[in-house]
């Protein structure tokens, strides 16, 4: 991510190392390390893909470059995102893979100096939860929900395989595997 894209992605504030992109589906909030979103775009229409993994919504046209859609509020195993003036598309590259994801709102850029980044709880991962990767904790406000891109794109690779029935929540999108 570039100084510009991030810059972009925090409204014109300085982001640092480890900040997070903070975004709400289904009226929780979650979040991403600022560095993995290359741009936040307000909703644009998707065209489906005819054939794709369950989870892909389908794709858009951004800046000359075709990019997939995945809705994170399917991804997550609720419901899908609604089309609103607040709706956005996080616009992710990772390991030179761009992918969009479809979120209620963008919320804010969170600075983790002074919080309290903890593991999700012991019984959630034992229960082979893998959704969120950390829980940031902060003082007189509900915790924050990081959630875990390797695992999400698992749940989008895993759509794609047969069985994968329409409708049917990602294995551990909620919980127990």
């Amino acid at each position: 991510m570039t100084d510009a894209d991030s810059q972009a992605v925090a409204g014109g504030r300085d982001v640092h190392p480890g900040d997070l992109a903070c975004f709400e589906v289904a009226g929780r909030l979650f979040a991403l390390d600022v560095h993995q979103i290359r741009e936040i775009v307000r909703w644009h229409d998707v065209t489906p893909l005819p054939r794709a993994p369950r989870l892909i919504e389908g794709v858009v046209d951004l800046r000359d470059a075709v990019i997939p859609v995945v809705d994170l509020g399917r991804a997550l195993g609720g419901a899908p995102v609604a089309e609103s003036p607040h709706a956005r598309i996080l616009v992710l590259e990772i390991d030179g893979l761009v992918l969009g994801l479809r979120v209620d709102r963008a919320v804010d850029v969170l600075p983790l100096e002074g919080l309290a980044v903890e593991p999700p709880p012991a019984l959630a991962m034992q229960a082979g939860y893998e959704a969120v990767r950390a829980v940031v904790r902060r003082p007189e406000a509900p915790p924050v929900l990081v959630l875990s891109l390797d695992h999400l794109l698992e749940d989008v690779y895993r759509s794609a395989l047969p069985g994968a029935e329409e409708g049917a929540a990602p294995p551990a999108a909620g919980g127990a595997r």
